[in-house]
């Protein structure tokens, strides 16, 4: 899928249009969680007290025919939780002087219990919100995928929320 919107794109716009695509997916199959990366930023993993990256180097889609992504996949663990973002939150502050440090921001909120999905991704974008004044030049998305243990039925449920000031 990350191919094919990548050699679209290609196509339809000659080369001179990039995105970033990340692809968070579930394999019950193999038990694994796949990270799929077009995005020069690293997508981050909480495991325990750890907070990892992977940051191999990957690039965006659209510039070029036939790029491919980076794919990771992750065995399934009770309290793994993946982050992906995009280089919005990266460079929130710069027009400011601040930086945004991803990595310090997450390490303070793992302490000794992990904080849910929600809580992570409110608490970067707060900050990121902070650090730009309100007032950010870039769009920023978090998604944060969490592994967590059953609790009553085998529904699966995801949490979307997009405010639109205009339709």
């Amino acid at each position: 899928a990350a191919r094919a919107a990548s050699d679209s794109l290609y196509t339809e716009r000659g080369g001179k249009v990039s995105a970033t695509l990340n692809i968070l997916s579930v394999d019950s199959q193999s038990k694994t969680i796949v990270v799929t990366r077009n995005n020069p930023v690293p997508a981050l993993l909480i495991c325990g007290n750890e907070l990892r990256s992977l940051g191999e180097e990957s690039q965006p889609i659209g510039l070029y025919r036939g790029t491919r992504p980076v794919i990771n996949e992750i065995p399934l663990d009770i309290g793994l939780t993946v982050i992906v973002f995009t280089d919005g939150l990266v460079h929130a502050g710069d027009r400011y002087g601040n930086k945004m440090e991803i990595d310090t921001c997450l390490q303070a909120l793992i302490g000794n219990e992990l904080p849910s999905a929600t809580d992570i991704a409110n608490s970067l974008i707060d900050h990121a919100l902070m650090l730009d004044q309100n007032r950010p030049t870039d769009d920023i998305s978090v998604v944060v995928l969490q592994v967590v243990r059953k609790e009553g039925d085998d529904i699966r449920r995801m949490s979307v929320r997009l405010p639109l000031s205009k339709v």
